[in-house]
């Protein structure tokens, strides 16, 4: 054997790790960044992102008649860059920084205008930069979801302006109460990645909308079936995906929560869509493809807060809980007390949200494979009952302002298109544009 070849072979080994010693402590120090959380971080925040674009813009798209596909498409995508702008301004400050006195609350003013974010700044392991950018996709989502109750109706001027208001007064403190250090958390109620802050809070804000704004012209004497359910798939297929890293996403690192929320998710979502589409094929006499879509997305909804501490099981119970709940509430008790949520926001997110986060405390009990109650929190009645709470106040604090906001702007500059645009379609009487050839 060649000594010196032998002695080349050793060193370059030694060499190489002598050069990424740094890196690797770099990575498994808790007080530095890890390279594998802030990796696993960046792919989560484009995953939550590419829930509403274009996940849940085709979603919707492909639902409405074909005169209003641009309105839904153009409503998403200016609700993106105006929450993205807000969120950087104060949203970010006022949902997850300290607000001394008033911590419990509301949040403070330190990072206004994102005032003190570095290059360097951490927020545990990950760049707060991140950290920040990932909850503003979330901020993003929430308002874009209350798109599907009011569609087909709604002013553009007057979306925008409530769709601000409602981040500042409704979303940044909710968010704050469950994340930011508020007094929901701090109670010890379970949400890890969004069943109050966003699903219910949106779902609530979705049903007052409808309410407030009326029926569509015709409904529900005349038919309005979706333009194309191949888009409608799509976005749904898009949503699964991109929920991912919604729920994995949440748990802020690349360990071992994060990948069990992943697997729940998968199954809570698989076994939700199954259920919607047994339960459509015995009441209707056949299963539909909008119908396995629709309960893949409540299946994601009910799993949303309990991802990060059910078990697989658990998992499975949700999701057909979720399922059975939100095909009730959209499909008859919509249709027993007359409103019109175009895309049922409220069946599906608002009733299997509220459904996910009281069995989060039902199935985040160890004995029943779930990874623990919350700290002091005895047994699982007591869970139960804060999760209770958690879910009254985002529903009597969100519809109450969602209604003040949109009866507000109703009696200034007016919600909802006149009949003539209305009959016409949004995409041409608001937009000047046609999103369909003839």
């Amino acid at each position: 054997m060649n000594p010196m070849r032998h002695s080349t072979t050793l060193r370059a080994p030694l060499l190489v790790a002598l050069l990424l010693s740094p890196l690797l402590a770099w990575g498994q120090d808790d007080a530095a960044l890890s390279a594998g959380d802030t990796a696993w971080m960046l792919t989560a925040t484009a995953l939550v992102l590419f829930m509403t674009l274009p996940g849940l813009s085709l979603f919707y798209a492909g639902l409405v008649r074909a005169k209003n596909v641009l309105s839904v498409l153009m409503q998403c995508f200016a609700i993106a860059c105006l929450m993205s702008l807000l969120w950087a301004v104060y949203g970010y400050s006022l949902a997850f920084t300290d607000g001394g006195a008033n911590n419990a609350w509301i949040g403070g003013l330190e990072r206004l205008f994102l005032a003190g974010l570095q290059v360097d700044t951490l927020s545990g392991s990950i760049p707060e930069s991140l950290f920040m950018t990932f909850q503003m996709t979330f901020a993003i989502i929430t308002p874009a979801l209350m798109v599907g109750a009011f569609a087909e109706r709604m002013k553009f001027s007057a979306m925008l302006i409530f769709m601000a208001l409602w981040l500042t007064l409704v979303y940044i403190p909710i968010a704050h109460w469950v994340w930011g250090g508020g007094w929901i958390g701090e109670m010890g109620a379970l949400d890890f990645a969004g069943g109050t802050v966003v699903h219910i809070n949106a779902g609530i804000a979705a049903l007052v909308a409808a309410i407030v704004l009326g029926k569509r012209k015709g409904y529900p004497t005349t038919a309005m079936p979706p333009h194309n359910l191949g888009l409608t798939v799509m976005g749904a297929a898009m949503l699964w995906v991109g929920w991912f890293g919604f729920n994995a996403g949440s748990e802020l690192a690349a360990d071992s929560t994060a990948a069990m929320a992943l697997t729940v998710t998968q199954l809570a979502t698989a076994t939700a869509a199954l259920t919607w589409m047994f339960a459509e094929w015995i009441s209707h006499g056949k299963p539909s493809v909008l119908g396995i879509a629709t309960g893949a997305v409540a299946g994601l909804v009910a799993i949303t807060p309990a991802s990060g501490t059910a078990g697989p099981m658990g998992a499975i119970v949700i999701g057909f809980s979720g399922a059975i709940f939100a095909f009730i509430a959209s499909t008859k008790v919509k249709h027993w007390l007359g409103y019109d949520d175009s895309l049922d926001v409220w069946g599906v997110h608002g009733v299997a949200g509220i459904v996910g986060a009281l069995l989060t405390g039902v199935f985040a009990a160890p004995a029943l494979g779930g990874a623990g109650l919350a700290d002091g929190v005895d047994g699982i009645g007591a869970q139960v009952w804060i999760q209770f709470v958690s879910v009254i106040a985002t529903l009597v604090y969100g519809g109450i302002v969602s209604l003040l906001l949109l009866l507000g702007l109703k009696a200034t500059i007016g919600l909802r298109v006149d009949e003539e645009q209305e009959t016409e379609g949004l995409d041409l009487s608001l937009h000047d544009e046609r999103g369909y050839i003839l």
